[in-house]
């Protein structure tokens, strides 16, 4: 669009002489106070090529060519449905001139620069107006300043009213009109002026206002738009609808002087009735514990600059209502086992499709309100038996062992660093001979320690490293009974990787970031690697599956193929199942952020499981009931 295109397409203004624009806008009247105001515009115009010489330190415009004003992060789910919006000081959204409603333009245009297309930066009559004024008054009470002036000041220089400043302003209007187009300066003055309420910008202003995209705007809601710029929080129609409407019509009334509407035009725009939206700028998140998890994988890719001020798009791999879900199933049952002795629980729940590794539910606690740490991605526990698939992974990938290879359940010593140390199940008795299988369905922690020894314990470190979960890791003998520090986010992500026979993507709340104009930034299609042996894998899950039709896990069961592990420490300060079927991987923890003891007796199989059943039962409504493989569909490693 050229400069002259949005000029051509306003209704003809009046001509009016410099005397006629003083007396329309209420000022004092008279000879003399003409001749001054034409001598005060001449000595400006005139005056302005020497002080363009004399402010050479004044900031080059230039760089306005390549300018990128902060702009508003938003954040969706994976449907678009907006969660939040993240952003700085300035809370924005740029948007082009053309989106923007001819209605606002010309409201804007008429109360602060009617003549924008005709000056050159300046409007000397205005400046010569606002000399007198202020002289008369003896202070600075009128700016006189046009839209370029305006932006230049908002961009570069303090808001202190100085006369100073005032030429400082006018210098900078000169060379930035020398530089843009009327469109570019106006499109840019749109999206950077303050409206009030932490909006910057027409588009943000819109939204909070009258709950419309800024091109949406009819001439009422853009004259009261319009009277806002001077003035934002006091002419606010969320402070003072009366005020709001009185500054309406003042804006309504220049535009029918300056026959830029007609008076049906301003009749209708004025009976309007305003429908107000509602503050926007400084809303918490819908869904908390996935924003800030999805800020934080924002802020480590881009830095937080970007985060706060790039104006990003971002879809999440989780759908709200499955949240939603998710948090109420969290939130029930954390009443539930209250109510059963284990006061001050606390739980995190994450669900993870193994097929894409997208986090489909994350739940870092049971009240965002209360507490905004994320236990599923914060909270480092130990998860105590959950860990033993892990041992078993590292025994089957050697080829030395498989699903029916025999264990001994019998007591043994080992002297380690600290001592002796005498491992004992969690029952206190002894099995003797048994199946891996049995083994593992019964949680036995003798047989997965002298596995553990028999492969080597750096081996279940390099395991456990490939699955993601990068906890410091000593290869101690007690190792395998899960020792170490995990957070949910990791247990739900290697698990997915054995359910998706070990093929892995990152594991991600992301699944695409672009910026304000469409350009993308960040595009996490998943890109599987084989990371694991495919038949190691099956055979883990395999086995897992026996946990739930006959071992700690029955508890578990949802009338479909399901594979999973409890996890209880010796402490019983953490609680842990960890499942899944070929379609979802979930994880859920129970434990107290003080990390005391949750009560006693307290296990995985008897209280976690149920809520895993039940989240699980609520997730796969609808979805076709899948068989895992079988590990004989893969070929069995050669033994090391």
């Amino acid at each position: 669009m050229s400069s002259r295109t949005f000029a051509d397409k306003q209704p003809q203004r009046q001509a009016s002489s410099g005397f006629e624009f003083l007396k329309g806008v209420g000022q004092v009247t008279g000879g003399t106070l003409l001749s001054i105001t034409m001598l005060a515009s001449s000595i400006v115009a005139g005056g302005l090529v020497g002080l363009a010489i004399s402010f050479r330190n004044l900031p080059d415009v230039r760089q306005l060519r390549n300018f990128f004003p902060s702009e508003t992060t938003y954040i969706y789910d994976v449907k678009g449905k907006l969660l939040t919006s993240i952003h700085g000081e300035a809370n924005r959204e740029v948007v082009p001139l053309d989106r923007i409603s001819p209605n606002l333009k010309r409201a804007v245009l008429a109360s602060e620069d009617s003549h924008f297309y005709d000056h050159h930066g300046i409007n000397p009559t205005g400046v010569g107006r606002a000399i007198v004024v202020n002289s008369i008054a003896g202070g600075v009470k009128e700016g006189g300043s046009t839209i370029t002036m305006q932006l230049v000041k908002n961009l570069f220089l303090s808001q202190k009213r100085a006369f100073t400043r005032k030429l400082a302003e006018a210098v900078l209007a000169i060379r930035l009109e020398q530089i843009l187009g009327k469109d570019q300066i106006l499109e840019m003055y749109l999206n950077q002026v303050y409206w009030g309420h932490n909006n910057y910008g027409v588009q943000t202003a819109a939204r909070s206002y009258f709950n419309k995209s800024a091109e949406s705007l009819t001439l009422g809601e853009s004259a009261m738009m319009a009277g806002l710029i001077q003035a934002p929080e006091e002419f606010s129609p969320f402070a003072s609808m009366k005020l709001a409407k009185q500054k309406q019509k003042e804006v309504l009334g220049r535009m029918l002087e300056l026959n830029w509407i007609t008076q049906k035009e301003y009749d209708d725009a004025s009976k309007q009735e305003i429908k107000l939206g509602k503050i926007r700028s400084f809303q918490g998140s819908a869904l908390p514990y996935v924003t800030n998890t999805v800020a934080q994988e924002l802020a480590k890719k881009f830095g937080r600059d970007a985060l706060l001020k790039g104006g990003m798009r971002v879809q999440t791999t989780v759908d709200a209502e499955f949240q939603e879900m998710a948090e109420e199933t969290v939130g029930k049952w954390h009443q539930t086992l209250r109510g059963n002795g284990l006061s001050k629980n606390q739980i995190a729940l994450v669900a993870i499709d193994p097929r894409t590794h997208f986090v489909k539910a994350l739940v870092g606690g049971v009240d965002p309100k209360v507490s905004e740490f994320n236990r599923a991605t914060q909270a480092q526990r130990q998860p105590g038996s959950s860990f033993k698939p892990f041992v078993y992974y590292t025994a089957f990938a050697t080829g030395k062992y498989g699903p029916d290879s025999t264990v001994v359940d019998a007591p043994v010593q080992y002297r380690d660093g600290n001592g002796w140390y005498y491992p004992r199940n969690y029952d206190g008795s002894f099995g003797g001979a048994m199946s891996i299988r049995t083994a593992l369905s019964q949680s036995r922690n003798i047989p997965v320690i002298k596995l553990g020894k028999s492969v080597g314990m750096n081996r279940v470190i390099e395991t456990c490293r490939t699955l993601g979960i990068m906890s410091p890791m000593e290869p101690v003998t007690s190792l395998p009974l899960g020792a170490i520090g995990v957070t949910p986010l990791e247990m739900a992500s290697a698990y997915a990787t054995f359910a998706n026979y070990g093929w892995q993507s990152p594991p991600t709340v992301i699944v695409r970031v672009t910026d304000s104009t469409g350009n993308v930034l960040l595009d996490n299609t998943p890109k599987p690697q084989l990371v694991l042996d495919p038949w190691a894998s099956a055979a883990i899950i395999n086995v897992m599956q026996s946990v739930i039709t006959s071992g700690t896990g029955k508890n578990a069961a949802i009338d479909r193929p399901a594979a999973g592990k409890t996890g209880t420490t010796s402490s019983e300060k953490d609680i842990w199942f960890v499942g899944t079927v070929p379609q979802l991987t979930t994880a859920v923890w129970v434990g107290r952020d003080d990390n005391r003891q949750l009560a006693s007796g307290a296990t995985g199989g008897v209280m976690v499981a149920p809520i895993w059943r039940d989240f699980m039962q609520k997730a796969l409504k609808g979805v076709p009931v899948e068989n895992f493989k079988s590990p004989s569909q893969f070929p069995r490693p050669k033994s090391q």
